[in-house]
């Protein structure tokens, strides 16, 4: 399997792709720069992915940020920042990759959402984690949309959280 490793800092993946243990591997890992807060990065991202490895079988959606951003005194913008990558990033990703697979006819493909516990339960306290869950909880919902979605137009690409 070739596994598309994307990141802002590609130094990390690069360094991971170098080790001797993937080295001897069947398969290789490509590393891709991109912010996930940056739709045009994200675009460029899938595009790159299908000039270098022509397809997308499965697409895990691994990318998240938390931090101390209570409800009451976070900044708005520590809440778009959690949203763009929570959420946004999840959205647009996942809208790529299904459009990728539909074009070069993959109708087996897995889309898979990591979520957190915090999605099912929120903490106690977490007072500075709330919005971070709430982003989780959305994730479930999302990828529970998105199989509704997908059913009602015969796909057979399975969606997992």
């Amino acid at each position: 399997m070739t596994v598309v490793g994307c990141a802002r800092n590609v130094d990390r993946i690069k360094a991971i792709a170098e080790e001797d243990v993937l080295k001897d591997a069947p398969g290789k890992l490509v590393a891709i720069k991109c912010d996930l807060t940056k739709e045009s990065e994200i675009l460029s991202m899938f595009d790159e992915i299908r000039q270098t490895v022509g397809r997308l079988d499965v697409c895990i959606n691994n990318a998240g940020i938390g931090f101390d951003a209570p409800l009451l005194t976070g900044s708005t913008s520590d809440f778009r920042n959690i949203l763009d990558v929570n959420v946004m990033a999840l959205c647009i990703c996942t809208q790529q990759a299904v459009k990728l697979m539909q074009e070069k006819g993959i109708d087996d493909g897995q889309i898979i959402h990591i979520s957190s516990i915090v999605g099912h339960k929120l903490p106690n306290p977490g007072m500075g984690a709330f919005f971070y869950c709430g982003t989780k909880y959305m994730v479930r919902a999302l990828t529970e949309g998105l199989r509704r979605e997908l059913k009602t137009t015969k796909s057979h690409i399975r969606v997992g959280v």
